[in-house]
């Protein structure tokens, strides 16, 4: 193998690793992990939002506050390198999503779809610059009536937000203050 392939072989991972830290933020209202996913000039299509990532992230940190349940799941991600630092990608999500509404209801959905992203390697780090998501399915479905303690019973732990989810725990444990995240900005 030579240099060129391993170096791309690297660069895959790195970009591989920067979408499951996106899932990451979203999924355990992990603000700095949300950040860390995109470059501060970055642009975000995000179905009702259209603007900064800056902004993305802010409106995502506000519905964090909602107590939301949400569960990110990636696959098929396909890296198209179109220069030697950029890429595009593509990458199917499927998504679990429950919370209340602007009103103060429970409301649930199942959405498919893609991330169509220009991701850009600066300073040797992979981060999404614009994102588009395109929409394959959503079914908004029927929130469940119970409670999580009776629902879930004796599964525990059950996933919560940062810093208290179970894998904050173990990172903890394991002596690494920050997990997998860039000290630039």
């Amino acid at each position: 193998m030579n240099d060129a392939k391993l170096l791309e072989l690297l660069d895959r991972e790195a970009i591989r690793d920067c979408i499951y830290r996106y899932c990451r933020g979203i999924d355990r209202a992990d603000e700095a992990a949300l950040r860390s996913s995109y470059w501060e000039d970055a642009h975000d299509c995000h179905g009702a939002y259209n603007g900064s990532a800056e902004g993305f992230i802010r409106h995502a940190v506000e519905v964090f506050r909602a107590g939301p349940r949400n569960v990110h799941q990636v696959s098929n991600i396909l890296i198209e390198f179109t220069g030697p630092d950029v890429a595009v990608v593509e990458s199917y999500f499927s998504a679990l999503q429950r919370g209340p509404d602007r009103a103060g209801a429970l409301r649930q959905y199942l959405l498919a779809g893609r991330y169509c992203d220009r991701f850009e390697k600066r300073g040797g780090e992979w981060r999404v610059a614009d994102r588009v998501v395109a929409y394959d399915w959503v079914e908004e479905q029927q929130p469940p009536a119970e409670d999580e303690a009776a629902r879930f019973g004796p599964r525990r732990p059950i996933g919560t937000a940062f810093p208290d989810d179970a894998i904050y725990a173990a990172i903890r444990a394991a002596g690494t203050a920050q997990p997998n995240r860039s000290t630039e900005a």
